[in-house]
């Protein structure tokens, strides 16, 4: 039997083509739509990193700041350093604020028949500060213009009258290194300032933060709370173009930066911080 050509079904080139066309239109949709919300949510998660490397830090820094001051009863020892030292920079494009917090601690021996010998009072100072961050730029090779965070601490040495090196000192009456305090310690990298501002129980500002040699001396121990202000950037581009940006400073219009203009991410956050411990005694 002869089969009829004409009843056998088939596609044509150009309809194959048009399949072909139609295809690609569909795929290149998706593609778009696909990078569309990649690069959403690309964003989304670089602006929840920002914000969550600054709590990071501010929470370190609360946590400090409210143990400024403390002291256990029976504490005699005499250490010349103020429980908060802020040290305000004078240069904003090479350095930012310096705070030193200083709080006591004690170690507690329950088998020592000696009850004088039971408690070791200790004195420990925790400072934050920056310094030029060294981490580089994907596309130069050169370090970012930002600045790196550095936390130290130290005891105070009741024999040397002064603070021990964090890099040598030993347990109480023992030769084990303490591991309880650090030389210097790398916390962050993408920081563009950190600000911190001196605050009285009546809310006023103390200007210039109290130190034992300027006019606010006798303020020393007024110090009721902190406020911080810790400005932070992406480490990957955020924007699609350059913006021009202004970092804001608090209550200090001076330490406004307006230098950037890239496609960086930048946020400033703030917190105030409670001194709870400053003043009692």
């Amino acid at each position: 039997m002869k089969t009829d050509k004409k009843s056998i079904l088939g596609v044509t080139l150009v309809e194959i083509l048009i399949g072909i066309v139609i295809s690609s239109i569909m795929m290149a949709a998706m593609y778009a739509s696909y990078t569309a919300v990649n690069n959403s949510f690309q964003k989304v998660t670089d602006k929840a990193k920002v914000s969550q490397t600054g709590r990071a830090v501010l929470n370190m820094l609360v946590r400090d700041i409210r143990m400024a001051g403390f002291k256990y009863y029976g504490d005699d020892l005499k250490v010349s350093d103020p429980p908060i030292l802020i040290s305000k920079t004078s240069n904003k494009l090479n350095d930012c604020d310096k705070i030193d917090i200083v709080y006591g601690d004690v170690e507690y021996k329950p088998n020592e028949t000696d009850v004088n010998k039971r408690y070791t009072f200790i004195r420990y100072k925790v400072s934050y500060y920056c310094k030029p961050s060294t981490v580089k730029d994907k596309l130069t090779n050169n370090n970012i213009d930002a600045f790196s965070v550095f936390k130290t601490k130290v005891k105070w040495s009741k024999t040397k009258n002064t603070w021990d090196n964090p890099a040598t000192d030993t347990y109480p009456n023992s030769s084990k290194l303490d591991e309880r305090t650090y030389p210097e310690q790398f916390i962050e990298g993408y920081v563009q300032d950190m600000i911190f501002n001196a605050v009285d129980a009546n809310g006023n500002l103390l200007k210039p933060p109290p130190s034992p040699t300027n006019s606010n001396k006798k303020k020393l121990y007024d110090i009721k709370t902190v406020d911080i202000a810790l400005a932070v950037r992406s480490k990957n581009p955020f924007y699609n173009d350059n913006k021009k940006k202004t970092i804001f400073a608090l209550t200090d219009s001076s330490r406004d930066l307006t230098r950037f203009n890239d496609r960086f991410l930048r946020e400033t956050l703030t917190v105030t911080a409670y001194a709870r411990n400053v003043g009692l005694e």
